[in-house]
């Protein structure tokens, strides 16, 4: 059965709205990632950064579903959607493989020095570990840069300006929220 998308259509910024596709994948994802890429921890992150937007949290398929909508508006922010986007060519900082933003999300490979996990997460892809790997990996491994950039957010809020400076906050939504709880809500237990 084909998921009907309307909240989660919503525009983002001056990007448009999620293509149908990336929001199919993001769901797809959400129903098969492991729980512990949302369970509660003790750091500052993507959750601490949006509970005011999305929160209260009650329980695992409310934090997927908060989720999913942080990455359909960094989405937005960072590439217009665009799972090939390179290089940010105004950031004078991406000037070498581990600094240059790679993908969708716009993560770069300097980014794996969060957490030893997130390296891990790459070399199970086949890839060598490298940054020159993890670019290629990125933009064209699609379940890879949604889990990527998810656990990303779980050990920091700095690395995408669009987070840190609180320019998604504005644009989350409830209702896509809730539309992503609904489709989540197929296979997964409330708790």
């Amino acid at each position: 059965m084909a998921r009907q998308f309307s909240g989660c259509r919503q525009k983002v910024f001056n990007r448009g709205r999620a293509p149908l596709a990336f929001l199919n994948e993001l769901v797809d994802w959400a129903l098969q990632a492991p729980a512990e890429v949302f369970a509660r921890n003790a750091k500052f992150d993507i959750y601490s950064s949006v509970v005011h937007q999305l929160g209260p949290w009650e329980g695992d398929r409310h934090r997927r579903a908060a989720m999913l909508e942080v990455l359909r508006v960094l989405g937005g922010f960072e590439s217009s959607w665009n799972w090939a986007e390179g290089v940010d060519a105004s950031n004078p900082a991406s000037n070498t493989p581990c600094t240059e933003e790679a993908g969708i999300f716009q993560c770069s490979g300097n980014s794996m020095a969060f957490s030893p996990t997130l390296k891990a997460l790459l070399l199970a892809t086949g890839a060598d570990g490298s940054c020159e790997s993890f670019i290629v990996t990125t933009k064209t491994n699609h379940r890879f840069a949604i889990e990527y950039c998810a656990r990303l957010l779980r050990f920091t809020t700095r690395h995408h300006g669009p987070i840190k400076g609180g320019h998604i906050h504005p644009w989350l939504s409830r209702a896509a929220m809730r539309e992503f709880q609904g489709f989540l809500a197929v296979s997964l237990p409330p708790g």
